[in-house]
């Protein structure tokens, strides 16, 4: 066969691959535009305090104006690093920007967005805020009530004092001792704040910062958690004992003021004898969405960015930079603090998990490297 009747068929073959190849290109180009532009569904990691704002029917439509469908586990903000099935998911959305760090350090993600804050308080009773305020440890302010004396409470719950102990107390003179009640502090982050904030307290009014720090604080800050006995993984936990139990169960609850405002508002006002009290100083919690996959990078900038899901995170208690709430909550008849002046910064992950673990291995009479092994096993209370 001559040269000349091989180059015909070649030729053909050539550009049959060629339109081939360029039919494949566009189709693709046109899936990959429409996935950009279409629907999606992501998946994702959420600590249970905003899975209620998610699951709520005018935020999934909102979503979906952005193309969004959304499927969430719950699950303990500190624990959602450690997770072996991370890799399942398009996104995470824990309470705290220590977890959120710890996430991308962990994934490599780049990037992350903090549509909501909470600052951090404790929920309690006015029978409770009176006792306390006859005893010079919380103040009235307006209509807000402050703990305006820490070091005052926390050496009140490291010596054993008991409600009974305490002068002026005539309406809640029982033998239970003075502790607020918090989550577990290893997977919880509204546990890890109170250790925060506990901490900052016993170093001299310093955020914690090294080894030093840590041992310096830590006699004072483990008898915190370990009087506590049993504590739940998810901040849903205490606040429903507070809800449903009441004052005889939990005098004070560390929550989110979110957790406390939400209810409020859904109940149609503030309920009897419920107040909130407000540490001085006091911690934010920032809600901080980790980008796993880049699908999600839509949901991330659509609450961040999106008035009308602004204005519904404000009717679940969280607050923005998008406004002030508070002006929307006082219609409701929940009245709040419009600013917090008296705010600290949580040391950084790393130097919480060191004194986390040194919580837990005090408590198990181990070393901190045994302890770091075994404390999603055990439960946090003194032998």
């Amino acid at each position: 066969m001559s040269p000349n009747r091989l180059i015909g068929p070649a030729l053909a073959l050539v550009l049959t691959a060629a339109v081939g190849y360029g039919i494949y290109r566009s189709a693709n180009d046109a899936r990959s535009k429409s996935s950009a532009s279409g629907r999606v569904t992501l998946r994702g990691l959420v600590g249970s305090e905003k899975t209620d704002f998610l699951a709520d029917p005018r935020v999934v439509a909102a979503l979906g104006k952005h193309g969004i469908t959304l499927q969430v586990d719950k699950s303990g903000s500190r624990e959602m690093a450690s997770r072996p099935d991370l890799k399942d998911y398009d996104f995470a959305f824990p309470a705290g920007a220590p977890a959120a760090i710890k996430l991308q350090q962990v994934t490599g993600a780049k990037h992350a967005f903090t549509p909501f804050f909470s600052p951090m308080a404790i929920a309690s009773w006015m029978p409770i805020a009176s006792v306390l305020e006859a005893n010079g440890i919380v103040r009235k302010n307006g209509n807000t009530y402050y703990i305006v004396d820490l070091h005052k409470l926390f050496d009140l719950i490291n010596k054993g004092t008991r409600w009974r102990d305490l002068p002026q107390n005539a309406a809640y003179a029982i033998g239970k001792g003075v502790l607020v009640s918090t989550t577990d502090v290893r997977k919880s982050n509204s546990g890890a704040m109170y250790l925060a904030l506990a901490s900052y307290v016993f170093n001299g009014d310093n955020v914690v910062q090294s080894e030093e720090d840590v041992r310096k604080v830590l006699p004072h800050v483990a008898p915190l958690f370990l009087r506590q006995g049993f504590q739940e993984s998810s901040s849903a936990g205490p606040f429903d004992d507070y809800l449903t139990m009441g004052m005889g169960k939990a005098p004070l609850v560390m929550v989110y003021e979110a957790q406390f405002i939400q209810h409020q508002l859904q109940a149609g006002g503030v309920q009897k004898d419920m107040v909130l009290l407000y540490p001085q100083p006091t911690v934010y919690t920032k809600h901080t969405l980790v980008a796993l996959k880049p699908a999600a990078d839509r949901l991330g900038d659509a609450l961040q960015t999106d008035p009308e899901l602004q204005s519904l995170a404000a009717a679940y208690g969280l607050r923005s930079s998008a406004g002030d709430p508070t002006q929307q909550w006082t219609s409701k008849g929940v009245v709040a603090p419009a600013q917090l002046l008296d705010v600290i910064d949580p040391p950084t992950f790393e130097i919480l998990e060191r004194m986390i673990l040194s919580i837990d291995s005090t408590a198990r009479g181990t070393p901190t490297s045994t302890a770091a092994n075994t404390t999603a096993r055990q439960p946090l209370h003194s032998p």
